[in-house]
């Protein structure tokens, strides 16, 4: 089965808004309760974001940002925060969190509120402030026998990507680490599954163990299929080039395939090895080739058949 995870702050947002008409007047106990209740349901992993906490947030307040806060959990719970001058109740009650989720054996993934919305932002004190405090509270459900998973950025230039995944592992107890992308450019919306599969790679091959997918539609409206689709593959793409670089065995085996079944120009096992399988049949096909074993971009003059006579080799 396909484990199903939840955003807890969502519901409870949503609940308080009917509820109360606004975010100030939802309590401590409102939250626990939607907790529980999506617990009983049988929910296999929460995203908590308990790391957004005051003093990251006086620190966001003396350091502004392009983009302050772009989680939106971690802005439901800034507003609240703000708004009553409290303490963020997941992190002030965090045994209760873990309490919820060691009953009834669900992962907590420690959402980063304060993740980087753009590179410009990147790796900053809020950002860093909120990475240890998710390491803390890492170890602190991990004594008591629960299971943690970090959230990490975001919006990371190239170079600091390896950085980023070698702060987390510091300090957070080398728990899994799962990166939003990260994008590691803001030009390029509508191609944002691009950017993000550049950083995922990086991200992957440098010991980041889960990549959360990004769509062409990132930034600029809900996703369709299709938009799923393309997000999916390049991030299936991105995961598999960091398995890779990072020497996992028998990664490499179905790239070593493909490139034997191109020199044998053996396009039906191509395809059957390609990570979309339809897509490249479709491109051979509309390209309507003259000659069966070669394709359209040197023909006749095909590269691969030039050397293979040159070194008397066979098929």
């Amino acid at each position: 089965a396909v484990p199903v995870g939840t955003v807890p702050i969502y519901e409870i947002v949503i609940n308080g808004l009917k509820k109360y008409g606004n975010i100030k007047d939802i309590t401590a106990e409102d939250m626990f309760d939607v907790l529980q209740t999506q617990a009983e349901d049988g929910v296999d992993f929460f995203t908590i974001h308990a790391g957004v906490i005051m003093d990251t947030i006086d620190t966001l307040r003396k350091h502004p940002r392009i983009l302050d806060i772009v989680s939106r959990g971690g802005a439901f719970l800034a507003e609240w925060m703000i708004a009553n001058g409290k303490e963020n109740p997941f992190y002030s009650d965090f045994d209760r969190v873990i309490d919820i989720a060691r009953r009834y054996d669900i992962t907590l993934s420690l959402g980063d509120a304060l993740r980087p919305g753009a590179i410009a932002d990147a790796t900053d004190g809020p950002q860093m402030m909120e990475l240890i405090t998710l390491g803390e509270l890492q170890k602190q459900a991990f004594r008591k026998g629960v299971q943690v998973i970090i959230e990490g950025p975001g919006h990371v230039p190239l170079n600091q990507i390896e950085a980023n995944v070698l702060l987390e592992k510091e300090f957070c107890n080398q728990a899994p680490f799962y990166v939003l992308g990260p994008l590691v450019t803001d030009i390029a919306p509508g191609y944002d599954h691009i950017t993000a599969a550049i950083g995922g790679a990086l991200a992957a091959g440098k010991g980041a163990d889960f990549l959360c997918y990004v769509t062409p539609a990132e930034h600029l409206r809900l996703p369709t299929l299709d938009d799923v689709k393309e997000g999916v593959i390049a991030s299936k793409i991105a995961a598999h080039a960091g398995d890779i670089a990072k020497g996992i065995k028998g990664a490499i085996d179905r790239d070593i395939a493909i490139s034997k079944a191109r020199r044998n120009r053996d396009w039906k096992r191509q395809f059957e090895l390609a990570i979309d399988r339809t897509k490249p049949d479709r491109y051979r096909k509309a390209s309507n080739p003259g000659m069966k074993d070669v394709c359209t971009m040197c023909g006749e003059y095909c590269s691969i058949k030039v050397a293979e006579n040159c070194f008397g080799r066979k098929k």
